[in-house]
C-alpha cells in the first residue's frame, strides 16, 4: 500500500477512534440523565431507553478496542494484520443491542400488565435534547465509517441511530399516555416495546455483514471489476483467473493468477506482475496486500 494510502487509513482509524470516545462519554451522560429522569418522572420508557445507553457505554468500549488492536501492524503471529478485530467488535455490538432489546422487550411486556400512573409531562424535554444528540452523533460515526470502510465505526454509528429511535418511540409514548389521560397510561409501556424491536433489526441488520466480513465473503462486484480492468491495462498481461478477494478490517487482500508469454524471462515476468500490483494499488487504494501468479499464456482452442 502506497504511504499516502497508509496515511489515510490511519486518519480514520484515529478519527473513528475519536468518535467512538466521544460516543462513549455521551452514553454515559445520557444513560444517567435518563435514568434519573425515568424513575423520578414514572416513565419505563425513558428508564429502558437508559439500559440501551449504558449498553452503548459498553459498546464504545468494545469499538474503541476493536478499533485500537486493528490499528496494530502486522507481524510473525499475525502476517494479515489485526483487521479482523474490527467485524468481531462490530458483531459483539450487534449481540449487546439483541440483549438489550431482549431485556426491554421483557420489562416492557410485564409493566404493560401492572397499572400505573402516567409519566410526567417534563420527561418529553429529556428525550427531545436526547433525539437531538444522537442524531449528531449518528451522523459523525457514519461518515467516518463510510468514509474509511470500518464496520466497527458504522456499527457504532448504527448504535446511536438505534438510541435515538428508542428515545424517538419513548417520546410518542410519553406524550400519548400524557395528552390521552387516563386509560391511556400503558402508552409509555408500549412505546419501550416498540423500541425493542426497532433494536433488534437494527441489531440484525449490523450482525450480517460483520459475520460475511469474518467469513471471508467477496466484496462487491464493482470492487472486483475495477482490480480485473487495472490487471487489464497492464500491456503484457494476456488473460486472467481465479481472482479471490477478501477482507481484513478496512484492508483488502487480493490473490489473482495472471497469464502472460511464456516466452518471457523470469525476470520480465516479475517486472510484469509489479506492474499488475502497482495497477491494483492504483485503483483500489485499500489493497493491501496483492499476491500475483504469474503462468504461461495458453489460448484455448475453439
Amino acid at each position: 500500500m502506497a504511504r499516502g494510502d497508509q496515511v489515510s487509513l490511519a486518519q480514520t482509524a484515529a478519527q473513528g477512534r475519536r468518535g467512538a470516545f466521544v460516543g462513549l462519554l455521551s452514553n454515559a451522560a445520557l444513560a444517567v440523565v435518563k435514568l434519573v429522569a425515568g424513575l423520578a418522572g414514572n416513565s419505563y420508557a425513558l428508564v429502558a431507553d437508559a439500559i440501551e445507553s449504558a449498553a452503548d457505554v459498553v459498546a464504545s468500549l468494545v469499538v474503541l478496542g476493536g478499533l485500537r488492536l486493528a490499528a496494530r501492524d502486522a507481524d510473525d503471529d499475525y502476517p494479515f494484520g489485526y483487521g479482523r478485530a474490527e467485524p468481531l467488535a462490530a458483531a459483539a455490538v450487534a449481540l449487546m443491542l439483541l440483549g438489550a432489546a431482549f431485556g426491554i422487550a421483557w420489562e416492557a411486556a410485564a409493566a404493560i400488565r401492572t397499572p400505573h400512573g402516567a409519566p410526567a409531562a417534563w420527561t418529553l424535554a429529556v428525550l427531545l435534547a436526547v433525539i437531538v444528540i444522537k442524531q449528531a452523533l449518528f451522523r459523525r460515526q457514519h461518515a467516518i465509517g463510510q468514509a474509511g470502510g470500518s464496520p466497527a465505526v458504522q456499527a457504532d454509528a448504527w448504535h446511536h441511530l438505534s438510541d435515538a429511535v428508542t428515545s424517538g418511540a419513548a417520546f410518542l409514548g410519553i406524550a400519548l399516555s400524557v395528552l390521552a389521560g387516563p386509560g391511556w397510561e400503558a402508552a409509555d409501556d408500549w412505546a419501550a416495546l416498540v423500541a425493542a424491536v426497532v433494536i433488534a433489526i437494527n441489531a440484525v441488520g449490523m450482525l450480517r455483514p460483520a459475520v460475511d466480513d469474518l467469513m471471508d465473503r467477496a466484496p462487491e462486484p464493482d470492487v472486483r471489476e475495477r482490480i480485473l480492468a487495472a490487471a487489464y491495462s497492464v500491456p503484457d498481461v494476456r488473460a486472467l483467473e481465479k481472482l479471490k478477494v477478501r477482507r481484513v478490517g478496512t484492508a483488502l487482500f487480493v490473490d489473482l493468477h495472471v497469464q502472460a508469454d511464456p516466452a518471457l524471462s523470469l525476470h520480465d515476468a516479475h517486472i510484469v506482475s509489479g506492474c499488475v500490483k502497482t495497477a491494483i494499488r492504483r485503483a483500489v487504494p485499500v489493497a493491501a496486500g496483492v499476491l500475483i501468479h504469474m503462468e504461461p499464456f495458453e489460448p484455448t482452442s475453439s
